[in-house]
């Protein structure tokens, strides 16, 4: 199932649609994106190329942009809120700039480590959503997120640079633990992939962009397109989601995920 032995294939228009609709549906739960992209191109039998895995950083910035057309122009109107993102983005740009080398040649070919992040995540977020409680004096705007509760939450979201951990997972986690309500938290995670997937994709593309085919171009279009879509979708529907229900079922289908595919691989 996991595995990469067997005959792996170039990837073909109908595979960069597919891992174009996995992004857009998961870039925002905290479920990991990038741990599902890897899975799904292991289950296709793509094979792991430079390419591939710029594809899958890429494509992400697609589903980002669907931040940008829902919340950009409020966005522009709260010089604050920006402030506070960037401050944000600060320590993962750090950090990701260190280690990018490591993610995407070691990390971004570890199905096992995708696995284990689930499962482990899942477990981490079911405890979470079982002793966390908000209290009436939560941060209840953006406005309001302090320097320090941004440094903080950019602080977590660097620990989703281990694939299958969930960069919405960590800074969601991060920002109820400093005391930010659930809906607040929710958006800034939103905004605060804005900057991140940039630097992320650019980083990425000015190494290897240039050695890309046209044809590479083109899926890469067609992923980058299809995420921008479906993610427009899934912002609502995690929105109107958190304003009724907890994180748990997240937390169970990583669980789930993550145990079945290490018992499958192990055996």
């Amino acid at each position: 199932m996991f595995v990469r032995n067997g005959t792996l294939r170039l990837m073909t228009i109908i595979q960069a649609l597919l891992l174009g609709i996995v992004e857009g549906i998961t870039e925002f739960l905290p479920i990991s994106s990038t741990g599902h992209l890897i899975l799904t191109s292991h289950l296709l039998q793509i094979s792991q190329t430079e390419f591939l895995k710029s594809f899958e950083v890429a494509i992400q910035l697609g589903a980002i942009l669907s931040v940008v057309v829902l919340y950009g122009q409020s966005l522009l109107k709260s010089p604050t809120v920006i402030l506070r993102v960037l401050a944000a983005f600060i320590p993962t740009a750090i950090i990701g700039f260190i280690f990018h080398d490591i993610v995407k040649e070691i990390l971004l070919e570890s199905v096992q480590t995708v696995l284990w992040s689930l499962f482990i995540g899942g477990i981490v977020l079911l405890l979470f959503e079982r002793f966390h409680h908000e209290t009436s004096h939560a941060t209840a705007s953006l406005e309001n997120i302090t320097y320090k509760q941004a440094l903080t939450i950019g602080l977590f979201q660097s620990l989703a640079l281990v694939p299958g951990v969930s960069r919405a997972a960590a800074t969601i986690i991060g920002g109820l633990l400093l005391g930010i309500s659930r809906k607040t938290i929710v958006e800034f995670s939103f905004l605060l992939a804005i900057p991140t997937m940039l630097a992320a994709t650019g980083l990425d593309l000015l190494k290897t962009g240039a050695s890309f085919t046209n044809q590479e171009f083109g899926l890469l279009a067609v992923g980058f397109v299809t995420a921008f879509l479906v993610a427009l979708i899934a912002i609502r529907w995690l929105l109107s989601y958190i304003t009724k229900h907890s994180f748990t079922v997240f937390g169970w289908y990583r669980v789930l995920v993550g145990g079945i595919g290490l018992v499958v691989i192990l055996l």
